[in-house]
């Protein structure tokens, strides 16, 4: 198995293009839960709301009667800007004028990025790359593919501590690379990258001229250390990082669709031109949402006991079964199920027997070239349901798979 491995000339339409959750419907298509049905399959988060999104939305209704400028209102931007630099060691502020733009959700910027990474690429030894996680957030592979570039495919498995090897990509790829997207805290596992890890991927950077796209979007959702951002590391000018951030995980306000993307001035500029006649616009209303949003910490930290007491659960319920590691990071649970039937097979098993619904690790991931599938033999959990149906998930899961 090479750490760098491109998309293999035999994947199927199926596995290399479609969604994992159009997959996990066919799959349990044919079966009816067993149980009154909980799940845990998709990564949306179910907390409250926080209760100044409905009195901010009403006093800024009449802004949904006019276009929203494509980079954002100043106080938004200002206001994002400002949580950037008390939240993290940033080697300066970043400024709210040219080095944040407002997007819909880090989703679609993780999306338009790829095509603007294309545009400013330099020349390269061969046909563009773009370098990814596998498992991976689906929308890092449909960007690289709609903007023309090789997906590479880096395996993040327990050996690795579940992130790009870096030392394990070879001087051909790096050598063609115009992007590489990184997450941390990951999905699914919840590794973060350390600071040294991050300083690496910025020296490879700088060295083949490739932008960094972080994706950040559970950096507020830990029960121990608070992870840090790519931005960090990022020099004074910001040069080649790209941060995504996103309020649907951290302010429980996944319909939304708000979120920003900060750093590289050169990048961002580019970015804007494309976004501006490309992307949808973020209305006004939303943006002076965000505006408070990023202002209030109390509701992000009772956001993050909620998720403490249902990792607390999981400890306690799952134990030491199946690789369970309680996440650095995120709300999400990456369970071995290989000696159990494996990863489709669990998932429909606990779907006819104990009425849970799971994603199939291999759904959330692609074969390398060499046929391995790094999310194989595994299940992923999103802890997003209130406690009590979380605890109730876990104990008919472990009951089923005993």
């Amino acid at each position: 198995m090479t750490a760098a491995s491109p998309a293999p000339a035999g994947a199927s339409h199926s596995e290399s293009e479609r969604s994992p959750f159009a997959r996990l419907n066919e799959l349990l298509a044919p079966h009816k839960p067993g149980k009154p049905m909980i799940t845990l399959a998709v990564g949306e988060p179910q907390h409250p709301v926080p209760d100044f999104v409905g009195p901010v939305l009403a006093q800024h209704i009449a802004d949904f009667g006019r276009y929203p400028a494509a980079k954002g209102i100043e106080p938004f931007r200002k206001a994002a800007a400002g949580w950037l630099a008390r939240r993290f060691a940033l080697p300066r502020a970043i400024d709210p004028e040219h080095e944040i733009l407002v997007l819909n959700g880090s989703r679609e910027g993780l999306f338009f990025a790829a095509h603007t990474a294309l545009q400013l690429a330099g020349p390269r030894r061969g046909r563009p790359a773009i370098l990814m996680p596998n498992p991976f957030y689906p929308v890092y592979g449909a960007g690289a593919r709609t903007a023309g570039c090789d997906s590479i495919y880096l395996p993040t498995t327990r050996d690795n501590g579940f992130l790009p090897d870096l030392d394990g990509i070879d001087e051909a790829t790096l050598s063609r690379t115009i992007a590489f997207y990184i997450a941390s805290p990951a999905n699914p596992q919840g590794s973060v990258a350390s600071p040294d890890y991050m300083r690496r991927l910025k020296q490879l950077a700088d060295r083949y001229g490739f932008v960094i796209f972080a994706d950040e979007c559970y950096s507020e959702i830990y029960t121990l250390k608070a992870p840090g951002s790519m931005l960090e590391h990022a020099g004074p000018d910001y040069t080649n990082v790209v941060a995504f951030q996103s309020l649907s995980k951290r302010s429980n306000v996944p319909g939304m669709r708000i979120g920003f993307a900060a750093g590289d001035r050169r990048f961002l500029t580019a970015f804007h031109e494309l976004r501006n006649v490309a992307a949808p616009q973020v209305p006004v209303p939303l943006q002076h949402v965000a505006v408070a949003a990023y202002g209030d910490e109390a509701h992000v930290e009772e956001n993050r006991r909620l998720y403490r007491a249902k990792f607390d659960l999981a400890d306690q319920i799952v134990g030491d079964r199946y690789g369970y590691r309680r996440p650095e990071g995120g709300f999400c649970v990456w369970l071995d199920v290989a000696d159990r039937g494996g990863d489709e097979d669990v998932t429909v098993k606990l779907y006819r027997d104990a009425g849970v619904r799971v994603v199939p690790g291999s759904y959330l991931a692609r074969r390398q070239a060499d046929g391995f599938n790094p999310g194989a033999g595994y299940i992923r959990l999103a802890l997003v349901a209130d406690a009590a149906s979380t605890g109730e998930a876990l104990h008919r899961l472990v009951e089923v798979l005993r």
